[in-house]
């Protein structure tokens, strides 16, 4: 079992959770992940690594509420113990001195974003990073990007804080300005990383994606996470989760994302969400 030593909340349905598992503490880097399985009847869930306290053997991870077991999660408080904590996992990070890393976070994506760009700096990159959510209520993990970054830039869909537009917009303006940019790191939605990357492409810019396709065991076992890179099936537990931007057949990932609508529409529909004590819970 695995306790929850504190929750916070970053935004609506989004919550931050340090948890104790010392010795993943101990071995998580950049862009590696655990999966989480709240009870014997629940499903895995695959989550970044935001941080980790090697002193106090926590791991810190991320959670939006869209289906019915990270609902369940955010129920959870301080105090409650999870099941398993598998990790770490997927591969880290490749870091080095790039010279100028652009590191562009959209939504919930700015999670596994930090400890990308907190490492990036470390390794003596130039930091400039860039953030976009639909609104200034979403931005999350604001004052810790401004901690590892050089330069910051936020972006909201309805211009309510920072750019009024999209970060892709953000990125083209830095690439027109004339900046010799050695990486850039985009994650966040499916169609975000894709514009990123077909952004990047025409100016032949090493592009990094972090992929969230459907995962069961991550361990390479079930095939679930299946994704297709240059022509090229990859397993994104074991492979990844971190991709050339200009590989990834985005098409086929948004598809299979897309394979238990249903189900995952019906498991949500037996909950109800209380805003007074901000928890779901069966009709």
């Amino acid at each position: 079992m695995f306790e929850i030593t504190e929750k916070i909340e970053l935004a609506h349905t989004v919550y931050q959770y340090r948890i104790k598992a010392p010795l993943i503490a101990r071995k998580r880097k950049a862009g590696q992940f655990v999966v989480l399985r709240l009870n014997e009847a629940g499903e895995r869930i695959p989550l970044t690594i935001v941080d980790s306290d090697t002193k106090e053997g926590t791991i810190t991870i991320i959670a939006q509420e869209v289906g019915k077991s990270t609902a369940m999660l955010g129920n959870m408080v301080a105090g409650d113990k999870i099941l398993d904590v598998v990790g770490p996992l997927g591969k880290p990070t490749h870091i080095e001195d790039f010279g100028v890393v652009i590191c562009v976070g959209g939504g919930i994506g700015t999670a596994p974003v930090y400890p990308i760009a907190k490492a990036m700096r470390e390794a003596g990159n130039r930091v400039v990073s860039i953030m976009g959510a639909r609104n200034k209520s979403l931005l999350i993990l604001e004052k810790e990007m401004r901690e590892v970054s050089h330069e910051i830039h936020v972006a909201t869909d309805d211009g309510s804080y920072g750019h009024h537009g999209f970060v892709t917009q953000v990125l083209q303006n830095i690439i027109d300005s004339g900046v010799k940019i050695g990486c850039v790191v985009g994650i966040g939605p499916i169609p975000m990383m894709r514009a990123v990357s077909n952004v990047t492409k025409p100016y032949n810019i090493h592009t990094v994606v972090s992929l969230n396709p459907i995962m069961v065991d991550g361990t390479g076992m079930c095939g679930a996470c299946r994704v297709t890179i240059g022509g090229k099936t990859q397993f994104v537990c074991v492979d990844g989760p971190e991709f050339d931007g200009h590989q990834v057949d985005y098409a086929e990932l948004i598809l299979r994302n897309r394979s238990y609508l249903k189900e995952e529409k019906a498991a949500m529909e037996e909950l109800t969400y209380h805003e007074g004590t901000k928890c779901y819970e069966r009709k």
